[in-house]
């Protein structure tokens, strides 16, 4: 199911709960209570729960987006690191080159293909990629070069190899969910904690109050899909964050 679909759901269904529950209480209630007979004070502590959760919310959002950014930045050092490999190999005699470029090619083709969707859904990589790996790393140390120009590119690769072994040791670490459940637990019952105290201020059956509460606990949902959108580093989906790979190695945009 689309990721806009399921927010366009669960917006629209808590708008629902919502608008009923407003109803209701404003039934409940009668056409003689009176709002304005709320005290004072509990206005004040309605506006300071909300500031608060704002903020909690706030940052949240920007823990998320932080760690995401960074995930990203790791899988273009990766893309990266093996792009200049397979280029720099270009100066070595056709069976090395293509041996190298070959690895290169296997390499990519399995993150982007396999390793991607196991890491979205279990949270780890293959060893089948760290076999890959390996064999890149060996082929390119046994690449021992036999001009100068060979020997300007060998200890390049060698480094680029390592690089491409380092962002793959940090997209690792960075699998799997950012937010702990407990924040997650906090984030939703500080939802219904700031969407219930609608009630608390007793809200009418008029459009206006009614419109205004529905905007309100639209925005509290989009806010929580964002962050829930944010909280996977590398997507939910293949094609969310391997454009790094597939924009520098198009053969990799087939299927497997």
């Amino acid at each position: 199911m689309p990721e806009w679909l399921i927010m366009t759901l669960v917006m629209a269904g808590t708008c629902a709960v919502v608008v009923t529950g407003a109803v209701l209480n404003s039934r409940r209630l009668g056409e003689e209570d009176d709002p304005d007979e709320t005290p004072d004070v509990l206005d004040y502590m309605i506006m300071m729960i909300g500031v608060v959760y704002a903020i909690v919310l706030g940052l949240a959002i920007a823990g998320v987006w932080e760690a995401r950014s960074a995930a990203q930045d790791g899988v273009r050092t990766e893309a990266q690191a093996l792009h200049e490999v397979a280029e720099r190999a270009s100066v070595y005699p056709g069976p090395v080159r293509d041996r190298i470029r070959g690895d290169v090619d296997a390499y990519v083709d399995h993150v982007v293909h396999t390793e991607w969707k196991v890491m979205i859904d279990k949270d780890e990589l293959t060893d089948r990629g760290t076999e890959l790996l390996t064999t890149l790393r060996r082929d390119v140390t046994l690449a021992a070069p036999h001009n100068d120009l060979q020997s300007q590119a060998y200890q390049p690769m060698v480094d680029q190899v390592a690089a491409v072994d380092d962002a793959r040791g940090a997209r690792q670490q960075s699998a799997g969910s950012t937010m702990p459940p407990l924040v997650w637990f906090g984030l939703m019952l500080g939802a219904a904690l700031v969407i219930g105290l609608v009630f608390t201020l007793q809200i009418r059956r008029s459009p206006r109050e009614l419109m205004l509460a529905v905007m309100f606990t639209a925005l509290i949902v989009f806010l929580l899909f964002l962050v829930w959108d944010f909280d996977e580093p590398f997507g939910r989906s293949v094609g969310d964050s391997t454009t790094a790979f597939t924009d520098l190695f198009p053969s990799a945009r087939g299927g497997s």
